[in-house]
């Protein structure tokens, strides 16, 4: 398995050092060796991780949620863990997400009744 440095795992990921050195205070890689001068080596593994957590966010899951699904994806070769507990994940953002439709939808009646409401107080106002 071939090694890299940070250096060449960005390029190899199109992220930052900065998002990679994120990532791992995260907990969400980590270096598959060290070397005594603090160089950290990156093996594939580490790439593929980064590539699953782009894909995660990509479906909208938050960093917080993708650590606590990504190490389901490395344990299970099938991903069937790691797919069950996202789609718990993304049913619990659709049910959110419609709670909060229904409820700008109620505040946009209220608006149209009360701009309504306002231009016939106007429209009065004018006859008299």
């Amino acid at each position: 398995m071939s090694r890299m440095r940070i250096g060449e795992l960005a390029e190899r990921t199109g992220l930052s050092q900065r998002t990679i050195h994120f990532y791992e205070e995260r907990g969400l890689i980590a270096p598959s060796e060290r070397e005594g001068r603090g160089y950290r080596y990156y093996d594939e593994t580490t790439l593929k991780r980064l590539e699953k957590i782009a894909a995660l966010k990509d479906i909208g899951l938050s960093l917080e949620e993708i650590a606590g699904v990504i190490d389901l994806y490395f344990a299970d070769e099938s991903g069937i863990l790691g797919k069950r507990r996202v789609l718990e994940i993304l049913n619990g953002h659709l049910s959110e997400t419609e709670s909060r439709l229904s409820a700008l939808q109620g505040f946009r009646k209220d608006l149209k009744a009360n701009i309504r409401k306002l231009e016939g107080l106007i429209q009065e106002a004018k006859k008299s």
